[in-house]
């Protein structure tokens, strides 16, 4: 007979053999003893959880003619045919491969007839947020009006993507990932029974992995079975998920706490090497801190889960503050949402690595209390740009202009006109519309210098590729112009809070904006529609570029300052 995967061998076959999902197997189970069963059942969870087999599992408790307290018996003629997929009235369709309208007629057509052999006709249909709109429609004109012994039950990784009107006519159960406890558990049982000698700590690395879906967990240790000589160490475990051993991130971390900046970026330099994948190697490290924050915390709960405590974890448990773990792990996750959207991630790690290992004063995540030193530090950079703006404030004024000038102003700023130009030849009002609603997000997930800055600005126009910020002040716009490390901070916490959007940050002035988009609307008049913030009210506009537009905005914006003349 040919192989057979582990995770086709080791099928749940029972709602007691479904790992992590005892809330809704026990529900399920109910519903059969009372015999409350809908026709209709929803499934949602991340892969590998269990969905399909407990779809499998209730097809065979509700058809089973000798079912005790809702578990099927697996042993008679209608539980074999539907284990091994030959009954017919147990039908597995697959959406993504049969995701029309056809599909989902010829199956309305077939429900309308009743069961041949089994006592209820079962339709399990597998990723179902694949099927189309019209497919959909179709769907939901079945179960609006169900027939009698017909059964739907509908599994998706993605809810998100089906309709409310067909969530709606559902019983939805949703599957959670499982913890890694329980995996450890199961692949244990596995291999006593495969007869295969491992280490615990090979079997933790292995769930960790499988980032909570049992049947990645079962790949991943068919690979561990196939890569070892008998017995699963801890060495084929991480050489098999391509995990770090725990003497590297021991070396690394050691390095960071020590502030040996060369250092740790020849140990990073190390395990890209070996191959290490960036998101798995950010996944460890982060996994790392948390261990010894537990171990710090609450020792017998990391004992309890099986960790293996090498010298080099009890010497970092020791010498770490917990605030500098806050901080390490802060810097960890922030890099892990980054390279989300980058092709060049060794950057980001090459980075985090600096931060880490740099000196700094550690932030309390999580408090209102924070290092006095770096109070400190911040306070004087908050008093030096107060001082800069007294002295701007502070200058004489300028003698009043005549009434027929708009304005006349002299700065040492150079405007970046043509690609404020650029913006607003692209701008939209939904662009503007997403920027304005996460604004308060944006300027949270700033340093708190970073967010003095932005502070005293506000978006004025934004196209898919730019967005126009304008300072109240020039000397801060000049200042945020220059800092490079300033605009990526812009450029990455937007492209966190708004998918696939991450634009280049363009900095004026107020006082610049009303001459820009003056000057912008008058050499595009009849090209349309422009969309960008008006400035007197601070609402989105839509500015027809009409001239007689032009001029009651002029008047809005600039009252008395401007001498109308007819021409």
């Amino acid at each position: 007979m040919a192989y057979q995967a582990l995770y086709r061998v080791f099928r749940s076959q029972r709602f007691d053999a479904i790992v992590g999902q005892r809330a809704i197997t026990q529900t399920l189970k109910n519903a059969i003893v009372q015999e409350q069963i809908s026709h209709a059942y929803l499934f949602t969870g991340p892969r590998g959880t269990g969905k399909t087999s407990a779809a499998k599992i209730f097809a065979k408790a509700i058809n089973c003619p000798n079912s005790v307290d809702g578990e099927p018996c697996n042993e008679c003629e209608m539980c074999l045919s539907i284990t091994n997929g030959s009954q017919e009235d147990v039908i597995e369709i697959d959406a993504a491969s049969n995701n029309g309208v056809e599909e989902i007629r010829f199956i309305r057509d077939r429900a309308n007839y009743a069961p041949t052999q089994a006592m209820y006709k079962i339709y399990i249909i597998d990723e179902v947020h694949m099927l189309s709109t019209g497919a959909f429609n179709a769907l939901l004109k079945t179960l609006e009006e169900p027939k009698k012994n017909v059964i739907f039950i509908l599994a998706t990784t993605e809810p998100h993507k089906i309709p409310a009107t067909i969530i709606s006519r559902t019983q939805r159960f949703d599957f959670k990932r499982i913890q890694v406890a329980d995996i450890v558990d199961h692949l244990a049982e596995i291999l006593q029974e495969l007869h295969v000698e491992y280490e615990s700590n090979a079997l933790t690395i292995i769930a960790r992995s499988a980032e909570g879906g049992m049947r990645d967990a079962l790949s991943i240790l068919d690979q561990a079975i196939a890569f070892s000589d008998g017995q699963i160490t801890e060495q084929h475990a991480l050489e098999v998920t391509g995990s770090l051993t725990n003497e590297k991130m021991d070396h690394f971390l050691q390095a960071c706490l020590n502030e040996e900046v060369s250092d740790a970026l020849r140990q990073l330099q190390l395990m890209l090497e070996d191959g290490k994948e960036s998101n798995r190697l950010l996944e460890n490290l982060l996994f790392y801190c948390r261990d010894i924050l537990l171990y710090q915390q609450a020792p017998d709960l990391l004992i309890q889960e099986g960790k293996q405590l090498s010298e080099g974890f009890e010497q970092l448990t020791q010498q770490v503050p917990a605030e500098q773990i806050y901080t390490w792990i802060k810097i960890l996750n922030e890099t892990q949402q980054e390279i989300r959207f980058t092709t060049s991630p060794g950057i980001y790690l090459e980075v985090a690595t600096v931060k880490l290992a740099a000196k700094q004063q550690p932030t309390v995540v999580g408090t209102t209390q924070a290092n006095p030193n770096q109070l400190q530090a911040v306070q004087q950079e908050i008093d030096e740009l107060r001082q800069q703006l007294k002295q701007v404030t502070s200058r004489p004024q300028e003698a009043p202009k005549p009434k027929n000038q708009v304005r006349q102003v002299t700065s040492t700023y150079r405007v970046p006109r043509e690609r404020v130009n650029q913006v607003l030849a692209k701008a939209t009002k939904e662009r503007m519309l997403q920027v304005k609603e996460i604004w308060e997000d944006l300027l949270a997930s700033l340093s708190p210098t970073q967010k003095a800055m932005l502070r005293a600005s506000e978006p004025k126009a934004a196209s898919d590729n730019g967005l126009v910020i304008a300072f109240d002040y020039e000397i801060i716009c000049q200042r945020a112009t220059s800092d490079a490390e300033f605009s990526l901070a812009i450029h990455n916490q937007i492209s966190r809070f708004i998918a696939d959007y991450a634009p280049e940050s363009i900095f004026i002035t107020q006082g610049d904006w009303p001459e820009l988009r003056n000057d912008f609307l008058a050499g595009n008049q009849g090209d349309g529609t422009l969309e960008v913030e008006d400035a007197a009210d601070g609402e989105v506009s839509l500015l027809p570029e009409t001239e007689d537009l032009v001029v009651t905005k002029a008047q809005e914006l600039f009252g008395d300052l401007i001498k109308i003349e007819e021409n």
